[in-house]
């Protein structure tokens, strides 16, 4: 059985490790550039992977977390219109009563100003004379 770490060639007997003992600093500084080229290599490829992983995560979680906005407003809404009056019905409902209101205040002032009553009594029409 031969020793698989010892080659013969050419007449000369050779042993793979025989190199390091001879210049261990040569050795280590190519141990070292070879894993520093490897590594390199690997973290440049990782860095778009972990972007891509990242991203994804982020859209996930962003997806999800309007999913659950979307349901709330809607059993919100469910809720309003058939009339169990969750919270924050008051309020919606002072506002569009104000809304309403001023409205139809701005109407009033604006038929007031046109010079007319309204459209019953024909007021804030032109025709084409009066202008």
């Amino acid at each position: 059985m031969t020793d698989p770490y010892h080659r013969e060639g050419r007449g000369m007997t050779q042993h793979y490790g025989q190199h390091q003992a001879d210049n261990p600093w040569a050795y280590q500084a190519a141990k070292a550039a070879t894993a520093a080229t490897a590594g390199g290599s690997l973290l440049v490829l990782a860095v778009p992977a972990v972007i891509t992983v990242f991203l994804l995560a982020t859209g996930f979680l962003t997806s999800g977390g309007f999913g659950v906005a979307a349901a709330t407003v809607l059993s919100w809404m469910y809720k309003y219109a058939t009339g169990e009056h969750p919270t924050g019905a008051d309020s919606l409902d002072e506002a569009a009563h104000k809304l309403g209101s001023k409205g139809r205040e701005i109407r009033d002032r604006a038929e007031h100003a046109v010079g007319g009553g309204g459209h019953a009594t024909g007021g804030g029409h032109y025709s084409r004379s009066d202008i």
